[in-house]
């Protein structure tokens, strides 16, 4: 049997070394789909352990630990490792040594608190039944996403886990707590990219052209109306244009404009309802001007689910590790993760993380260059998701 205070006191004497080992990880980012280095760090610091790994997806890593009781379930935790192409503004001893390349997602505490929970897990294993799998995770931040490509290499077969956990700092939360919710939790993710084609001309001569530039224009404001008309209101949805490319001049109308951005959505079914009323739109409002438009969708991260079963056992373990105060209902988040691959073949919890600390001066957002966060958190996270593990293994389903 294993206490709590027994996976704690672990957590808090490893602090150390899962701090430097965060700081060597935020020191030499790499960027999706290149984690050569990090891949061997991680495979390192397993051969340290004791624990066997194979390689998944290139740079992916998967271990696994069997605890010596008979019997038991298989639980994966999971963390990802890819860094992001932004420059680091923080003046810490600790910062990117590589100019344009920077952990500004986390994904290094991700890593260091899954390699620490790893440890004491190795440690504990005399006294747990089951298995855990361990998955280190390449290239989160870029369709098609590693969580696809680990899954086709074979990462939820043999043994297949019957729950997988995954966890994301958030410096919109205090350090010291957490935050989980079931079901729909983080919205499916698409890009859009809209070629609108006319005929260019004089701007003195409006009516010997075919204007792309005014069919664009229309064609942004039209769009929002699938968001306010076609969506159902109680199933939030995002369609944002952030990109508008008119190459024309003071007094030329183009031949064509491009526009980029994205569409966010809840629910699978209405998702795919709304590719086609944007492809309908564009072309509606194209030939009203006498335009043509082509649309491209990239169809890119699903819907995360949090098994609503799942969440509510993470929540009670998290309560039993950090006390009721520090752990709370997650608002449903726009924003987009490749878990959901995961969450959409077997039940999963995703759990952010506090790590914000707004009297250290924490407190900039995720993908910004002055994220930072708390290392104070990396006492207790390691442990926080050893003892989740252990909850899922010794709890009956």
């Amino acid at each position: 049997m294993i206490s709590l205070n027994d996976i704690k006191e672990l957590s808090l004497s490893l602090a150390g070394e899962t701090i430097a080992m965060r700081r060597h990880l935020h020191a030499n980012p790499e960027v999706s789909f290149q984690e050569q280095e990090t891949s061997a760090f991680i495979k390192a610091e397993l051969d340290k352990l004791n624990i066997p790994w194979q390689s998944m997806a290139n740079t992916g890593v998967v271990g696994i630990i069997k605890g010596n009781l008979p019997g038991g379930r298989t639980i994966a935790l999971r963390a990802d490792m890819d860094a992001l192409p932004i420059l680091e503004q923080n003046q810490v001893d600790y910062a990117s040594s590589r100019a344009g390349v920077m952990h500004a997602c986390g994904h290094d505490a991700h890593t260091s608190s899954l390699l620490t929970a790893a440890k004491i897990l190795q440690h504990l294993r005399d006294r747990f039944a089951g298995t855990i799998k361990l998955i280190f995770q390449p290239g989160e931040e870029v369709l098609p996403g590693g969580a696809s490509l680990m899954i086709k290499d074979g990462v939820l077969d043999n043994p297949r886990p019957e729950i997988i956990l995954g966890q994301h700092v958030d410096p919109r939360l205090p350090a010291g707590t957490v935050a989980m919710r079931g079901g729909a939790f983080m919205a499916s993710m698409d890009q859009l990219r809209f070629t609108v084609k006319g005929r260019g001309g004089h701007g003195a001569q409006p009516h010997t052209v075919i204007d792309p530039v005014y069919t664009a224009s229309q064609l942004v404001i039209s769009l929002q109306q699938i968001v306010s008309r076609k969506a159902n209101p109680a199933s939030p949805t995002v369609l944002s244009i952030g990109r508008f490319i008119a190459e024309g001049a003071v007094n030329i109308i183009p031949d064509e404009v491009k526009m980029e951005g994205t569409l966010r959505c809840f629910d699978e079914e209405w998702r795919k309802e709304a590719h086609e009323w944007i492809r309908q739109t564009a072309a509606a409002v194209a030939a009203s001007t006498g335009a043509t438009c082509d649309v491209d969708i990239t169809v890119g991260y699903p819907v995360l689910n949090n098994n609503h079963e799942i969440a509510n056992r993470v929540q009670a373990a998290a309560s039993e590790f950090l006390g009721n105060s520090n752990v709370t209902e997650a608002a449903i988040w726009t924003a987009a993760e490749d878990f959901a691959s995961y969450s959409q073949q077997i039940p999963a919890c995703f759990y952010l993380l506090g790590v914000g600390n707004k009297e250290k001066g924490i407190s900039s957002g995720l993908h910004t260059p002055q994220f930072n966060l708390d290392e104070d958190v990396l006492s207790f996270s390691p442990g926080l998701m050893a003892w989740m593990a252990i909850s899922m293994i010794e709890e009956q389903p």
